[in-house]
């Protein structure tokens, strides 16, 4: 691909070249919609990627090489950040050497997500400077300008993205030449690094100087843009909600605000007093708008409807027309299910048949919930079927608990199950528990990445591989069964029938190849077979 010709790319597809071109020596991360495809694609064109069992595993990697002076990248979605939010809300104590850029990949209107939440929260609550693009130029022009603060600065920069501008393809004209990348070396800073109270007091008075400054550049700052209309109305945007401004009053004065935090208030107050009406337009929380409000700066917000969801052309409209009338609901599409084959469908039926309490987690599996099978009762967070399961057993009659389940899927379980597991050997409910890790050998609902426990790596090349039972016997589990989920195994229903009878801990490994990729991962382990005969 020529560097000089304008490519058509994703954001995410962009903020990876940007990275390569950036000399970015490290992407680390956990597969998550809509974040899943720039390490992918960093892969492809050359870069180091490598897939993190949980994204605060990923992001201290990254905090790792970025204190050895190197440019690291750490993506994740937005409920990924929560994973991660203990390093995050320290690193920016610490600082770093080498440039270190967070992605954060929010995901308005839950296309695949538990949740709706606002990341940019995440901005001012751990005092990273945010930045944020619009469409996929802007995605690899800001993340070369977000290495630049982040080493100008040496502090981590939380990159926010959304699902449109993730995976909407626009035109890009890279760079004609990439970054000198520094070279990776260690000097011993206790000081700074090592965050007992003695350190970290100081720590936190150097983060508030670094912020006051950045917000003293980012009033001047050439990634902030004002289009010059009407004096009629003046629209403050920022992200894909610009795009949408853009096209749906072509005749307002705009201010695009790339860096949001910190703000440069006093360019605000002076755009705002310079239009009529000053309307905020940005998706999720009335974010920029509360802020921005709060200085006194009077602007208009979004209705409260319009939080929800991604924002279009036609939602700004009627935004700026103050129409909150009922908005036409989409008609209803055909409901996801698991794929026909699918060993996942083998364990639900039992666990229907058997009238258990399933508490469920997040994954492919998690389709379990719905017809034909209705065999789930929870769905939290990752990791979170065992110690709910957990709680459950503790508290409900002996009848009713002898009735839980949790299932939990492979990388799920790598994820942050295990420390599950650890919980219900440290305090065992009086009637045991069951748990059944549904393993299919990848990370499927998020297009069959790799994890610890496929032995594989980002490429597919062999690895370790975590055993999980293995793990458990280590951890102190006398009862661990492995199963063949295939369809009519009679064996599917006897295990789970004794594992509940029995009023132990017990965990069920049902384990069989996604059906998807089953013939795929066949070819990776003779490839790997033969790999290890030649080296041996």
């Amino acid at each position: 691909m020529s560097e000089t010709k304008q490519v058509l790319l994703s954001g995410d597809e962009a903020v990876a070249l940007a990275a390569f071109h950036a000399g970015v020596a490290l992407g680390v991360g956990y597969p998550g919609t809509p974040s899943t495809e720039i390490l992918e694609e960093f892969s492809r064109l050359g870069g180091h990627a490598q897939w993190s069992p949980n994204e605060k595993v990923a992001l201290e990697v990254a905090i790792g090489a970025a204190y050895a002076g190197a440019r690291a990248l750490a993506t994740m979605k937005h409920v990924g950040l929560n994973v991660a939010a203990d390093p995050l809300f320290t690193v920016t104590y610490t600082g770093v050497t080498g440039a270190l850029v967070i992605v954060s990949a929010d995901d308005p209107g839950l296309a695949s997500s538990q949740n709706e939440q606002d990341n940019r929260r995440y901005a001012v609550a751990a005092g990273a400077p945010m930045v944020e693009p619009s469409d996929s130029q802007e995605a690899y022009d800001l993340f070369l300008a977000a290495v630049e603060m982040s080493e100008r600065w040496r502090i981590p920069v939380l990159y926010r993205m959304t699902t449109r501008v993730c995976h909407a393809k626009t035109l890009v004209r890279p760079r004609s030449s990439p970054l000198a990348a520094p070279r990776a070396s260690y000097t011993r800073d206790v000081r700074s690094r090592v965050m007992i109270p003695a350190y970290a007091k100081p720590a936190h008075l150097a983060l508030r100087r670094k912020l006051a400054e950045i917000e003293a550049w980012n009033e001047t700052s050439p990634l902030n843009s004002e289009t010059a209309g009407s004096a009629e109305l003046g629209i403050i945007a920022s992200g894909v909600a610009y795009a949408h401004a853009l096209e749906a009053a072509p005749e307002a004065s705009l201010l695009k605000l790339s860096v949001t935090y910190p703000l440069p208030f006093g360019r605000i107050a002076r755009f705002a007093a310079g239009v009529k009406r000053c309307v905020v337009v940005e998706e999720g929380d009335p974010f920029l708008a509360e802020a921005i409000r709060a200085r006194g700066i009077p602007v208009e917000s979004k209705p409260e409807m319009f939080r929800f969801g991604e924002l279009n052309v036609n939602r700004v409209r009627r935004i700026l027309r103050g129409d909150v009338s009922p908005e036409p609901q989409p008609k209803p599409g055909k409901a996801p299910m698991l794929c026909e084959g699918c060993s996942h469908r083998a364990v639900f039926d039992v666990l229907r048949k058997l009238d258990c309490i399933v508490a469920g987690d997040i994954g492919c599996y998690t389709l379990g919930v719905l017809p034909p099978f209705n065999a789930m009762d929870t769905c939290v967070c990752m990791g979170a079927s065992v110690g709910v399961g957990l709680g459950l057993r503790h508290v409900l009659p002996p009848e009713q608990a002898r009735r839980v389940v949790s299932v939990i899927g492979d990388s799920t379980f790598v994820h942050s199950g295990i420390t599950g597991l650890a919980e219900m050997v440290y305090n065992p409910p009086p009637t045991g528990h069951v748990v059944i890790i549904l393993d299919n050998s990848t990370t499927a609902m998020t297009g069959h990445q790799e994890h610890p426990g496929t032995g594989r790596n980002l490429d597919h090349e062999p690895s370790s591989k975590l055993s999980f039972e293995g793990l458990a016997q280590a951890m102190g589990l006398q009862r661990v069964r492995v199963i063949d989920p295939r369809p009519g195994a009679p064996e599917v229903e006897e295990t789970i029938r004794e594992c509940l009878d029995s009023g132990e801990l017990c965990l069920i490994i049902a384990r069989r190849p996604c059906i998807l990729i089953a013939r795929q991962i066949r070819e990776w382990e003779k490839c790997a077979a033969v790999c290890s005969a030649l080296q041996s």
